[in-house]
């Protein structure tokens, strides 16, 4: 097994018509056991046609009801994105994948609020990954997003990561060595997402084929010292962790969303220092993430 989806997970396209979802979902299909994970897209103009042998569908709960899926991955434009996941949600999917980049954080806070409350009212909790994630993979079995898929090998080490360039490069490390992944997560970059790294980190810990975890964060918020708290008390497995943006000035947004120094705990140091503290391996070279791991095994 593995976390979040494995070779038997059915998997919507909401956005499939478009360009990203297009290309995407063709790369996705290609990989492992896509051809039979990815079997149905989104598009109510477009419902009754198919792209590429996949039916598509008028709205998320029908292609749910048609084939079974439980997981959706949304390429639909920033402005109706948030809609895309609320649909997701309200069809009762296990979990929505949102790769798009560039969502109004209104949007993201309201379809935030509508899930804890259907969720506070008795009804079904769906996970959300991202928005501005590159996804998740169980390598060899099934990928879903945009991660590159010859990086990856199947093996014991998970990686959950902001940044989904620094998961690439986690990932590749792993497997020059000759250690596979479990699982890698990109969780994304946004300031109002769905899992965090403590949900992640969890799931890693409750998982028996993962041995040893490494775990990529950035500055600004308090979700990685959560997760290294939560990782002192409980977590049984070793822990590599880097934090991205030492060199970046308080005060100034980098790249993400949600990179944004705004206080003295969500600097890379300070950081560090907690996730050091909670007895984490910590390097300030990504060029060393998986050696390190090695040696902790």
């Amino acid at each position: 097994m593995s976390i979040l989806i494995d070779k038997n997970t059915k998997v919507i396209t909401q956005g499939i018509t478009g360009k990203t979802g297009q290309f995407h979902t063709r790369m996705c299909v290609a990989y492992a056991n896509g051809k039979n994970c990815f079997v149905a897209g989104v598009n109510p103009k477009k419902a009754g046609e198919d792209f590429e042998g996949i039916p598509i569908y008028a709205s998320v709960q029908e292609a749910a009801k048609q084939t079974g899926a439980t997981v959706s991955v949304i390429y639909v434009p920033p402005a109706g994105a948030a809609a895309a996941i609320w649909e997701a949600v309200q069809a009762d999917l296990d979990l929505a994948i949102c790769i798009t980049e560039g969502i109004p954080i209104k949007d993201m806070l309201e379809v935030r609020n509508k899930m804890k409350l259907k969720e506070a009212q008795g009804g079904k909790k769906t996970l959300l990954l991202g928005p501005n994630c590159p996804g998740t993979i169980t390598p060899e079995e099934i990928k879903i997003g945009i991660m590159p898929g010859h990086i990856h090998r199947k093996g014991r080490i998970g990686v959950v990561s902001r940044s989904g360039t620094l998961t690439y490069e986690a990932v590749a490390q792993l497997t020059e060595i000759g250690l596979g992944q479990s699982s890698a997560v990109g969780i994304g970059g946004d300031p109002i997402n769905g899992l965090k790294h403590i949900d992640v980190m969890k799931l890693f810990n409750d998982d028996p084929d993962t041995d040893a975890v490494i775990m990529i964060g950035e500055i600004g918020g308090p979700d990685e010292a959560e997760a290294a708290r939560w990782c002192k008390d409980h977590m049984k497995k070793p822990i590599v962790g880097f934090i991205a943006g030492v060199t970046a000035p308080a005060g100034k947004r980098m790249g993400h969303a949600g990179a944004l120094i705004s206080g003295g705990a969500d600097t890379a140091d300070a950081k560090l220092a907690i996730m050091e503290a909670c007895g984490f391996t910590v390097t300030r070279n990504p060029s060393e993430m998986a050696r390190l791991l090695k040696g902790l095994l």
